[in-house]
């Protein structure tokens, strides 16, 4: 089996990630229970007539996946495989609130179209006139890990060479007020620089959409391999360490080869402690990065640490603003990712520097 690299990234966040050349080096705290993005000039990317129509998930994915395809070098794509949890939110409230209120009559279907969850899928590959494999899936917070998973398998296999891979998410009004309603959000605005100080149940809320992409030929441009992914629905807390190790050791890793960890922790104080068990235990002398204070908790905002990981290993730097102790790690040649939403959908990642 071949051997997976990332080739290029691009991100659309609530920091300032669209310019590859920088890499977090303007920190925006923001202060509120959803962060918004820093939207790129979409003109670039899109043509004004046609952006009046996409949803801004959409706008998101194109960009981030047109700046991925510029760095990779490519013009195209073997397929495209997008992870997404709640898909073009924003329409689908709108198509649901007109009928009903208008009793379920009179419905056009255009926001019926672009509210199904491959719409974001379908859309960059219509862009990028991309005829091959096209596939989403909508895991909750596992979505981008499992397209992630996808893709390493047809690229590790030699059915496809080059993969563009994506996670996209965006925030709804009206699913806010539910999510908030059922206190999934935390209650007070909080700062992006004091969230892990918070101690309050609830999260912060967020959005965006990070794009990779992936070949198995590595080249001037590549970031990291793509070592391994593994996924569990649940995971009881008394297994965490002993299914970490079994999950490094099936890649000939130890504890002590992780360089850094970085963990989707999102300051709700309720279900942080998974966190803890690995911060405070196995890796309580490694080096830590946590992301979601600056990026919001969305279904697929470790797509988000999966791009901070891979710009870790390229510039070989930790930005102060994602460390979370005080330990230095002399280079980062592995890095470990560790996910999972309100005890649910845990995930690990593994990167390696090539």
């Amino acid at each position: 089996m071949k051997q997976v690299y990332i080739n290029s990234v691009a991100s659309v966040s609530a920091q300032k990630t669209f310019d590859n050349a920088e890499f977090l080096n303007d920190f925006i705290d923001h202060e509120a229970v959803v962060f918004p993005v820093v939207n790129p000039n979409y003109k670039v990317f899109i043509p004004p007539a046609a952006a009046r129509r996409m949803a801004k998930g959409i706008k998101m994915s194109i960009a981030a996946s047109k700046i991925a395809l510029q760095e990779s070098g490519l013009d195209q794509v073997d397929a495209i495989i997008t992870g997404t949890g709640m898909g073009c939110l924003r329409d689908s409230e709108k198509f649901l609130s007109a009928l009903i209120d208008n009793d379920e009559q009179y419905l056009t279907p255009t926001a019926f179209i672009q509210s199904t969850h491959n719409t974001v899928g379908g859309q960059v590959a219509l862009e990028l006139q991309c005829k091959g494999y096209n596939f989403t899936y909508v895991h909750a917070s596992n979505s981008f890990e499992s397209a992630l998973l996808d893709a390493k398998l047809l690229l590790s296999n030699e059915e496809e060479n080059t993969i563009l891979v994506g996670g996209v998410d965006e925030i709804g009004e009206h699913t806010f007020k539910l999510q908030a309603l059922v206190g999934h959000v935390k209650k007070e605005a909080v700062k992006a620089s004091e969230l892990f100080e918070s101690h309050t149940s609830g999260a912060v809320y967020g959005e965006g959409a990070n794009f990779f992409v992936l070949s198995n030929e590595k080249q001037n441009s590549t970031y990291a391999e793509l070592v391994g992914v593994k996924m569990f629905n649940t995971l009881p807390k008394t297994l965490l360490t002993e299914t970490l190790e079994a999950f490094l050791g099936s890649h000939q890793l130890e504890i002590s080869d992780i360089d850094v960890v970085i963990l989707g922790a999102n300051g709700d104080a309720g279900y942080d402690d998974y966190y803890d068990i690995l911060s405070q235990g196995v890796f309580k002398k490694t080096q830590q990065a946590y992301y979601k204070h600056i990026s919001g908790e969305f279904n697929t905002a470790s797509a988000f640490g999966f791009w901070l990981a891979a710009k870790t290993i390229q510039s070989q730097t930790l930005p102060a603003l994602v460390k979370r102790n005080n330990f230095k790690s002399t280079g980062f040649k592995n890095v470990l990712l560790y996910n999972q939403y309100r005890s649910e959908n845990h995930s690990f990642t593994l990167l390696k520097q090539c």
